[in-house]
């Protein structure tokens, strides 16, 4: 059966998944943790670890030299888009197409597709500064090649 993948915010994952994330983190820093250790840390089972440990990562672990495209619904202001634009390039991203819709009530729709370098700092992190800008409406993540 052919895999199929999701991107979901953290928000939406069950507390298990999390924890297992967390195990996973503690035992690629420390290499006196073994599986056991790491999952009572986090309060989790050792089967729970196991049962879960190759279906959760974080976005930013497998992302390296993939493409994101955001759809990012921002106020349509002067300088709004520079400070988005700005963040990424504080994070290293490498920004590969740009395009924004024609404002309606004041709102644009601005679609970017970004590369994901080496040098890239954590994506998620970018995702959640830009998100509390307080003239970002939303943003999603349309797709990962």
């Amino acid at each position: 059966m052919k895999s199929r993948y999701y991107v979901v915010k953290e928000k939406a994952l069950p507390e298990v998944l999390l924890k297992v994330v967390e195990a996973k983190k503690l035992l690629a820093t420390r290499s006196d943790l073994s599986i056991l250790d790491a999952a009572e840390q986090v309060g989790i089972s050792r089967s729970s670890f196991y049962k879960y440990k190759d279906d959760i990562f974080p976005f930013y672990d497998n992302s390296k030299g993939k493409t994101v495209t955001f759809m990012i619904e921002l106020d349509d202001s002067p300088g709004h888009l520079s400070e988005v634009l700005e963040r990424i390039a504080e994070y290293r991203a490498n920004i590969l197409t740009i395009h924004q819709s024609i404002p309606v009530n004041n709102v644009a729709v601005l679609t970017l597709s970004v590369e994901i370098r080496e040098d890239t700092k954590d994506i998620s992190e970018m995702v959640g500064e830009i998100e509390t800008f307080n003239f970002v409406y939303d943003m999603k993540i349309v797709s990962r090649e």
